[in-house]
Protein backbone atom coordinates (compact mmCIF):
# COMPACT_ATOMS: atom_id res chain seq x y z
CA UNK A 1 0.00 0.00 0.00
CA UNK A 2 1.14 3.50 -0.69
CA UNK A 3 -0.46 6.51 0.59
CA UNK A 4 0.56 9.93 1.19
CA UNK A 5 -1.42 10.35 4.61
CA UNK A 6 -1.13 8.51 8.03
CA UNK A 7 -3.58 5.63 8.40
CA UNK A 8 -5.11 3.44 11.02
CA UNK A 9 -3.35 0.67 9.96
CA UNK A 10 0.43 2.77 10.22
CA UNK A 11 -0.25 2.38 13.83
CA UNK A 12 -1.17 -1.54 13.75
CA UNK A 13 1.91 -2.99 14.13
CA UNK A 14 1.27 -5.50 10.80
CA UNK A 15 2.88 -5.07 7.98
CA UNK A 16 2.23 -1.30 6.93
CA UNK A 17 3.51 0.03 10.46
CA UNK A 18 6.90 -2.44 9.73
CA UNK A 19 7.05 -0.96 5.92
CA UNK A 20 6.66 2.73 7.46
CA UNK A 21 9.72 2.07 10.58
CA UNK A 22 11.89 0.12 7.94
CA UNK A 23 11.49 2.63 4.77
CA UNK A 24 11.12 6.29 6.86
CA UNK A 25 12.43 5.68 10.37
CA UNK A 26 15.19 3.44 9.95
CA UNK A 27 17.31 5.33 7.20
CA UNK A 28 17.45 8.43 9.25
CA UNK A 29 17.68 7.13 12.82
CA UNK A 30 19.81 4.56 11.37
CA UNK A 31 21.96 2.29 14.08
CA UNK A 32 22.67 -1.42 15.47
CA UNK A 33 20.69 -1.10 18.56
CA UNK A 34 17.79 0.35 16.54
CA UNK A 35 17.70 -1.97 13.48
CA UNK A 36 17.35 -4.95 15.95
CA UNK A 37 13.57 -4.00 16.27
CA UNK A 38 13.25 -6.28 19.61
CA UNK A 39 10.79 -5.03 22.56
CA UNK A 40 13.08 -2.66 23.59
CA UNK A 41 16.83 -1.42 22.98
CA UNK A 42 19.72 -3.40 24.42
CA UNK A 43 22.91 -1.53 25.42
CA UNK A 44 26.04 -1.32 27.17
CA UNK A 45 27.16 1.48 29.37
CA UNK A 46 30.02 1.40 32.00
CA UNK A 47 29.80 -2.27 32.08
CA UNK A 48 26.20 -2.40 32.81
CA UNK A 49 24.13 -3.44 30.21
CA UNK A 50 20.58 -1.90 30.15
CA UNK A 51 17.33 -2.40 28.35
CA UNK A 52 15.14 0.97 27.71
CA UNK A 53 12.22 1.10 26.10
CA UNK A 54 8.95 3.44 25.62
CA UNK A 55 5.66 2.86 24.84
CA UNK A 56 2.16 5.33 24.13
CA UNK A 57 -1.10 4.06 25.14
CA UNK A 58 -4.14 5.41 23.57
CA UNK A 59 -6.78 2.80 24.04
CA UNK A 60 -10.33 3.55 23.56
CA UNK A 61 -12.21 2.66 26.51
CA UNK A 62 -9.81 4.24 29.15
CA UNK A 63 -11.92 1.96 31.38
CA UNK A 64 -12.33 -1.62 30.26
CA UNK A 65 -13.23 -5.15 32.18
CA UNK A 66 -9.54 -6.22 33.86
CA UNK A 67 -8.01 -2.75 34.05
CA UNK A 68 -8.10 0.53 32.62
CA UNK A 69 -5.49 2.58 30.59
CA UNK A 70 -3.74 3.45 33.69
CA UNK A 71 -2.49 0.05 34.58
CA UNK A 72 -2.05 -1.07 30.89
CA UNK A 73 0.44 1.66 30.61
CA UNK A 74 2.53 0.44 33.08
CA UNK A 75 2.56 -3.57 32.56
CA UNK A 76 3.03 -2.77 29.10
CA UNK A 77 6.54 -1.07 29.21
CA UNK A 78 7.46 -3.62 32.50
CA UNK A 79 6.66 -6.22 29.88
CA UNK A 80 8.83 -5.30 26.85
CA UNK A 81 11.75 -4.32 29.49
CA UNK A 82 11.18 -8.17 30.39
CA UNK A 83 11.27 -9.28 26.82
CA UNK A 84 14.69 -7.92 26.68
CA UNK A 85 16.08 -10.13 29.43
CA UNK A 86 15.99 -7.62 31.96
CA UNK A 87 14.62 -6.56 35.70
CA UNK A 88 12.13 -3.81 35.32
CA UNK A 89 13.85 -0.90 37.52
CA UNK A 90 12.47 2.77 36.91
CA UNK A 91 9.68 4.08 34.87
CA UNK A 92 8.53 7.83 33.28
CA UNK A 93 5.04 8.77 33.25
CA UNK A 94 3.88 11.05 30.33
CA UNK A 95 -0.01 12.36 30.61
CA UNK A 96 -0.73 14.43 27.59
CA UNK A 97 -5.00 14.91 29.28
CA UNK A 98 -7.84 16.81 26.93
CA UNK A 99 -9.36 20.25 28.29
CA UNK A 100 -12.63 18.85 30.37
CA UNK A 101 -11.31 15.77 31.71
CA UNK A 102 -12.98 14.22 34.58
CA UNK A 103 -10.39 15.07 37.46
CA UNK A 104 -11.99 11.70 39.32
CA UNK A 105 -11.13 9.29 36.14
CA UNK A 106 -7.66 10.69 36.47
CA UNK A 107 -7.12 10.08 39.98
CA UNK A 108 -8.57 6.76 39.16
CA UNK A 109 -6.08 6.08 36.85
CA UNK A 110 -2.97 7.46 38.90
CA UNK A 111 -3.90 4.86 41.57
CA UNK A 112 -4.47 2.17 39.10
CA UNK A 113 -0.85 3.26 38.06
CA UNK A 114 0.38 3.27 41.36
CA UNK A 115 -1.22 0.04 41.91
CA UNK A 116 0.66 -1.61 38.85
CA UNK A 117 3.91 -0.14 39.85
CA UNK A 118 3.68 -1.82 43.43
CA UNK A 119 2.87 -5.07 41.90
CA UNK A 120 5.45 -5.03 38.71
CA UNK A 121 8.10 -3.93 41.72
CA UNK A 122 9.12 -0.38 39.86
CA UNK A 123 9.23 2.59 40.66
CA UNK A 124 8.28 5.62 38.75
CA UNK A 125 10.84 8.40 39.00
CA UNK A 126 9.70 11.30 36.50
CA UNK A 127 6.97 12.33 34.18
CA UNK A 128 5.12 15.52 32.37
CA UNK A 129 2.04 16.22 32.17
CA UNK A 130 0.69 18.46 29.06
CA UNK A 131 -3.18 19.77 28.79
CA UNK A 132 -4.57 20.10 25.11
CA UNK A 133 -7.82 22.13 24.36
CA UNK A 134 -11.31 20.08 24.30
CA UNK A 135 -11.38 18.29 21.02
CA UNK A 136 -7.73 18.19 20.33
CA UNK A 137 -7.07 14.84 21.83
CA UNK A 138 -9.27 12.03 22.83
CA UNK A 139 -9.83 12.10 26.81
CA UNK A 140 -6.48 10.83 28.02
CA UNK A 141 -3.25 9.44 26.23
CA UNK A 142 0.05 8.10 27.93
CA UNK A 143 3.50 7.50 27.39
CA UNK A 144 5.71 5.45 29.84
CA UNK A 145 9.31 4.53 29.61
CA UNK A 146 11.26 2.45 31.69
CA UNK A 147 15.13 1.07 31.87
CA UNK A 148 16.20 -2.64 33.49
CA UNK A 149 19.20 -4.00 34.09
CA UNK A 150 20.05 -6.77 32.19
CA UNK A 151 21.95 -10.23 33.90
CA UNK A 152 25.30 -11.04 32.38
CA UNK A 153 23.96 -14.23 31.02
CA UNK A 154 21.08 -13.48 30.23
CA UNK A 155 20.73 -13.12 25.90
CA UNK A 156 17.46 -13.36 24.14
CA UNK A 157 16.75 -11.38 20.87
CA UNK A 158 14.63 -12.21 18.27
CA UNK A 159 17.29 -13.23 15.46
CA UNK A 160 18.34 -16.06 18.04
CA UNK A 161 15.62 -18.61 17.20
CA UNK A 162 16.91 -21.68 15.79
CA UNK A 163 15.79 -25.20 14.44
CA UNK A 164 14.76 -27.20 17.50
CA UNK A 165 13.37 -24.79 19.70
CA UNK A 166 10.20 -25.09 21.46
CA UNK A 167 7.59 -22.43 21.40
CA UNK A 168 5.71 -21.72 24.62
CA UNK A 169 2.65 -19.57 25.05
CA UNK A 170 2.11 -18.10 28.23
CA UNK A 171 -1.45 -18.54 28.08
CA UNK A 172 -5.01 -17.99 26.79
CA UNK A 173 -4.57 -15.59 23.21
CA UNK A 174 -6.92 -12.77 22.12
CA UNK A 175 -8.17 -12.33 25.83
CA UNK A 176 -7.10 -8.47 26.05
CA UNK A 177 -8.86 -7.51 22.20
CA UNK A 178 -11.80 -9.19 23.04
CA UNK A 179 -12.61 -7.42 26.33
CA UNK A 180 -11.93 -4.32 24.03
CA UNK A 181 -13.94 -5.00 21.65
CA UNK A 182 -16.89 -5.89 23.69
CA UNK A 183 -16.67 -2.89 25.85
CA UNK A 184 -16.35 -0.94 23.07
CA UNK A 185 -19.34 -2.49 21.08
CA UNK A 186 -21.68 -2.48 23.84
CA UNK A 187 -21.66 -6.35 23.55
CA UNK A 188 -22.33 -8.91 26.13
CA UNK A 189 -21.89 -12.38 26.88
CA UNK A 190 -22.79 -15.03 29.21
CA UNK A 191 -19.34 -15.01 30.81
CA UNK A 192 -17.39 -12.26 32.11
CA UNK A 193 -14.30 -11.59 28.74
CA UNK A 194 -11.76 -9.79 30.91
CA UNK A 195 -7.82 -7.85 29.65
CA UNK A 196 -5.28 -10.30 30.63
CA UNK A 197 -3.04 -6.86 31.33
CA UNK A 198 -0.71 -7.85 33.69
CA UNK A 199 3.08 -7.63 34.82
CA UNK A 200 5.07 -10.72 33.34
CA UNK A 201 8.70 -9.93 35.09
CA UNK A 202 8.27 -11.89 37.53
CA UNK A 203 7.30 -14.98 36.16
CA UNK A 204 10.43 -13.92 33.28
CA UNK A 205 12.57 -14.47 36.55
CA UNK A 206 11.25 -17.75 37.30
CA UNK A 207 11.84 -18.80 33.93
CA UNK A 208 15.56 -17.93 33.97
CA UNK A 209 16.09 -19.50 37.44
CA UNK A 210 14.42 -22.70 35.42
CA UNK A 211 16.27 -23.07 32.70
CA UNK A 212 20.05 -23.89 33.16
CA UNK A 213 22.74 -21.47 31.08
CA UNK A 214 21.20 -19.67 28.17
CA UNK A 215 18.41 -22.03 27.12
CA UNK A 216 15.50 -19.37 26.38
CA UNK A 217 17.23 -17.67 23.49
CA UNK A 218 13.29 -15.30 22.29
CA UNK A 219 10.66 -13.66 24.89
CA UNK A 220 8.14 -11.59 23.00
CA UNK A 221 4.52 -10.36 24.52
CA UNK A 222 2.43 -10.84 21.50
CA UNK A 223 0.49 -7.18 21.81
CA UNK A 224 -0.50 -5.10 18.62
CA UNK A 225 -0.64 -8.09 15.67
CA UNK A 226 -1.15 -10.48 18.39
CA UNK A 227 0.34 -14.24 18.47
CA UNK A 228 0.61 -14.42 14.35
CA UNK A 229 2.25 -11.02 13.86
CA UNK A 230 4.75 -11.48 16.94
CA UNK A 231 5.72 -14.92 15.47
CA UNK A 232 5.92 -13.95 11.75
CA UNK A 233 8.51 -10.85 12.77
CA UNK A 234 10.95 -13.80 14.93
CA UNK A 235 10.88 -16.10 12.10
CA UNK A 236 11.97 -13.13 9.88
CA UNK A 237 14.60 -11.77 11.81
CA UNK A 238 16.06 -15.54 12.57
CA UNK A 239 15.45 -16.31 9.13
CA UNK A 240 14.02 -19.40 10.42
CA UNK A 241 10.41 -21.37 9.78
CA UNK A 242 8.17 -21.74 12.58
CA UNK A 243 4.76 -24.43 12.94
CA UNK A 244 2.75 -24.06 15.23
CA UNK A 245 -0.47 -26.58 16.35
CA UNK A 246 -3.87 -24.95 16.32
CA UNK A 247 -5.04 -27.65 18.47
CA UNK A 248 -2.35 -26.48 21.30
CA UNK A 249 -3.13 -22.90 21.53
CA UNK A 250 -5.06 -21.85 24.99
CA UNK A 251 -8.31 -20.25 24.04
CA UNK A 252 -11.24 -19.59 26.00
CA UNK A 253 -14.57 -21.03 25.10
CA UNK A 254 -16.67 -17.20 25.32
CA UNK A 255 -13.10 -16.16 23.52
CA UNK A 256 -13.80 -18.49 20.70
CA UNK A 257 -16.93 -17.67 20.42
CA UNK A 258 -16.69 -14.02 20.11
CA UNK A 259 -14.00 -13.93 17.29
CA UNK A 260 -16.41 -16.39 15.28
CA UNK A 261 -19.32 -13.97 15.75
CA UNK A 262 -17.28 -10.83 15.24
CA UNK A 263 -15.08 -12.08 12.47
CA UNK A 264 -12.24 -12.14 14.27
CA UNK A 265 -8.84 -14.06 14.00
CA UNK A 266 -7.64 -14.67 17.13
CA UNK A 267 -4.24 -15.19 16.50
CA UNK A 268 -4.31 -11.17 15.50
CA UNK A 269 -5.78 -9.53 18.59
CA UNK A 270 -3.58 -8.57 21.05
CA UNK A 271 -2.71 -9.64 24.34
CA UNK A 272 -1.16 -7.39 27.42
CA UNK A 273 -0.10 -10.22 29.77
CA UNK A 274 1.31 -13.46 27.71
CA UNK A 275 4.78 -14.01 26.18
CA UNK A 276 5.84 -16.23 24.04
CA UNK A 277 9.24 -18.10 24.73
CA UNK A 278 11.18 -19.66 22.51
CA UNK A 279 13.84 -22.24 24.65
CA UNK A 280 16.12 -24.88 24.03
CA UNK A 281 13.88 -28.58 23.84
CA UNK A 282 16.10 -29.82 26.75
CA UNK A 283 14.83 -26.96 28.91
CA UNK A 284 11.46 -26.78 27.84
CA UNK A 285 9.80 -29.08 30.46
CA UNK A 286 11.40 -26.76 33.30
CA UNK A 287 10.69 -23.50 31.74
CA UNK A 288 7.03 -24.54 31.41
CA UNK A 289 6.94 -25.79 35.11
CA UNK A 290 7.94 -21.99 36.08
CA UNK A 291 5.13 -20.41 33.95
CA UNK A 292 2.88 -22.61 35.22
CA UNK A 293 4.12 -21.98 38.88
CA UNK A 294 3.40 -17.79 38.39
CA UNK A 295 -0.23 -16.78 38.40
CA UNK A 296 -0.42 -15.71 35.32
CA UNK A 297 0.71 -19.00 33.43
CA UNK A 298 -1.81 -21.27 34.94
CA UNK A 299 -2.55 -21.84 30.95
CA UNK A 300 0.91 -22.16 29.54
CA UNK A 301 1.55 -24.60 26.70
CA UNK A 302 3.78 -25.92 24.33
CA UNK A 303 2.05 -24.38 21.18
CA UNK A 304 4.90 -25.31 18.31
CA UNK A 305 8.54 -25.52 17.25
CA UNK A 306 11.43 -23.78 15.14
CA UNK A 307 12.21 -25.72 12.23
CA UNK A 308 14.69 -25.56 8.77
CA UNK A 309 12.36 -25.64 6.45
CA UNK A 310 10.51 -22.44 4.94
CA UNK A 311 12.81 -20.06 6.33
CA UNK A 312 10.67 -16.64 7.20
CA UNK A 313 7.35 -18.08 7.36
CA UNK A 314 4.82 -19.20 9.85
CA UNK A 315 2.84 -22.44 8.90
CA UNK A 316 -0.24 -23.58 11.11
CA UNK A 317 -1.50 -27.36 11.53
CA UNK A 318 -5.01 -27.16 11.62
CA UNK A 319 -7.59 -29.52 13.14
CA UNK A 320 -8.40 -30.79 10.25
CA UNK A 321 -5.36 -31.92 9.81
CA UNK A 322 -4.32 -29.27 6.71
CA UNK A 323 -1.47 -26.97 7.10
CA UNK A 324 -2.06 -23.17 6.37
CA UNK A 325 0.27 -20.11 6.01
CA UNK A 326 0.04 -17.73 9.23
CA UNK A 327 1.11 -14.09 7.64
CA UNK A 328 1.85 -10.80 9.30
CA UNK A 329 -1.36 -9.00 10.37
CA UNK A 330 -1.48 -6.64 7.11
CA UNK A 331 -3.57 -3.56 8.76
CA UNK A 332 -5.48 -2.21 11.35
CA UNK A 333 -7.59 -5.36 12.58
CA UNK A 334 -8.92 -3.51 15.82
CA UNK A 335 -7.05 0.22 16.30
CA UNK A 336 -6.59 1.47 19.47
CA UNK A 337 -6.40 -1.50 21.36
CA UNK A 338 -3.54 -0.34 23.55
Amino acid sequence: MTTDKILLDHGSGGKISHRMTKDMLLPVFDNAILAALDDGAIFELEGLRLAFSTDSYTVDPIFFPGGSIGDLAINGTVNDLAMCGATPLYLSVGLIIEEGFAMTDLETIIKAMGRAAKDAGVTVITGDTKVVPKGTADQIFINTSGIGLIPEHIHVASDNAGAGDKIILSGTIADHGVAILTRREGLSFETSLQSDSAPLNHMVKKMFMAAAGNKIHVLRDPTRGGVGTALNEIAEKSESGIVIDEDKIPLKGEVAGACELLGFDPLYLANEGKLLAFVSPDSCDAVLKAIKSDPYGKDAAVIGEVVADHPGKVFLKTRIGGKRIVDMLAGEQLPRIC
